[in-house]
């Protein structure tokens, strides 16, 4: 393991090379990387002669959800993606187990590969895909103007969870007694913790990896841990890997250009998110990196001052409104200290997002783990000849909380009589 470089090291180093003028891609660049490798290990989806030897392939689906959830005299709606893997359910009675997608595009591979998807046939689950709204292809009309805009945040997309929980357990016929859980990665799984802490009449429990719950505005703590992957021989980094870094130019980046991209209003260009994602950390979560350390192995130029004045430019969100917005976060959702029962908390030690997640259990049913060597959303993953013991491991143990759980609604539904 010492001698190969881990599989998200080089995205890892790139993220972090390139945060100081583009703080709202790091997490979903993170994504988007996790997403290609769950497509590319999954099942070609064309149609074509060899289609037919896949009869149980991922089924797409709709779901008419409301624009604003908070306000029930606004009847404007939007459509909302979601796939469906079937091929291992058990029938009505089984569990159901809903990945969440997050910052980006949801595809196929999130019902056919990684967990959930290679849980599902040892409990006969159902599996579904739902995509975040304003992401992918889940996409209200109007555009992404400022005011359209204001229907995109972590709330608005944990209402939608809760209606499509309910909606898709009648068009499907799932059984009131079927234990729903929730997978997510990343900001996905922050939200996935939120749906359990939030409607936990609804969701049974949740698998939240590498999950960054606490909001932060200066995030300084990102490249502390950077720094150490580079040199951990673990990972395939050494102290050499560090001095070559510091031996590069740096990456150019046009802040103009940058600035006219994040404007772009018009959904087919701006597809890929950046602009829906600025928006989500300029009024939510912060998340901005920054380089001030003397321990910091890259740029150290002011960057939060920078990173502020984009909420600015883009938006005409002022820094103290940017502030203001990150403390009602946690406020809301009680930071590293949630409060939801029933929740999985995965992490890997060199992710740098490990920093904001849940790294040690906070009591008999608000379960952690923090694997050596891991990297972002690893658990996640397809399973490889060269994942490492820990990692292994660290699967082990969702597999056995699924056990529990599922083994803990079972005498539910037994002494309500289902």
């Amino acid at each position: 393991m010492a001698g190969r470089p881990a599989l998200w090291l080089g995205p890892l180093l790139l993220l972090s090379l390139r945060g100081a003028s583009a703080p709202a891609s790091l997490l979903r660049r993170l994504g988007e990387h996790i997403q290609r490798v769950q497509e590319s290990s999954g099942l070609s989806l064309t149609s074509g002669p060899g289609a037919g030897a896949f009869p149980n392939l991922p089924k797409q689906g709709w779901l008419e959800q409301p624009l604003d959830p908070f306000n029930a005299s606004d009847r404007r709606s939007f459509l909302q993606r979601y796939w469906v893997n079937d091929q291992h359910w058990a029938g009505p009675r089984g569990p159901v187990f809903l990945h969440l997608g997050g910052e980006g595009s949801l595809g196929s591979g999130s019902v056919m590969r990684g967990h959930p998807a290679a849980l599902a046939p040892a409990w006969g689950a159902l599996v579904i895909g739902l995509e975040h709204r304003f992401y992918g292809l889940s996409m209200p009309a109007g555009g992404l103007e400022v005011a359209q805009l204001g229907f995109l945040s972590s709330r608005h997309a944990l209402a939608d969870v809760a209606s499509a929980r309910l909606a898709l357990a009648r068009l499907f016929n799932v059984s009131t007694a079927s234990p729903w859980i929730c997978f997510g990665g990343s900001y996905a799984g922050s939200l996935a913790a939120w749906a359990r802490l939030k409607f936990p009449h609804l969701i049974f429990a949740s698998v939240a990896s590498s999950a960054p719950v606490r909001a932060v505005l200066d995030f300084s703590e990102y490249n502390e841990v950077v720094s150490r992957s580079l040199m951990s021989t673990a990972v395939g980094g050494s102290p050499e890997v560090v001095m070559h870094s510091l031996g590069q130019r740096c990456l150019s980046f046009s802040r103009a250009e940058t600035v006219a991209r994040l404007k772009v209003t018009d959904p087919q260009v701006s597809g890929v998110g950046d602009r829906q994602w600025l928006y989500q950390t300029c009024t939510e979560f912060g998340f901005y990196v920054t380089c001030e350390d003397p321990g910091c192995p890259f740029s150290r130029l002011p960057a939060l001052p920078s990173q502020l004045e984009l909420c600015e430019q883009v938006f005409g969100l002022s820094t103290s409104s940017v502030v203001q917005a990150v403390g009602q976060t946690n406020s809301y959702y009680g930071g590293q200290t949630p409060g939801a029962t029933q929740v999985l908390f995965m992490n890997g030690d060199t992710d740098p997002w490990h920093v904001l997640s849940v790294t040690q259990a906070l009591g008999p049913s608000e379960a952690a783990l923090l694997i050596p060597g891991a990297s972002h959303c690893m658990d996640m993953a397809p399973e490889r000849p060269s994942d490492s013991p820990s990692l292994r491991l660290g699967r082990q143990s969702i597999s056995q909380q699924l056990q529990i759980w599922l083994g803990l609604a079972k005498q539910s539904s037994v002494s309500r009589g289902g």
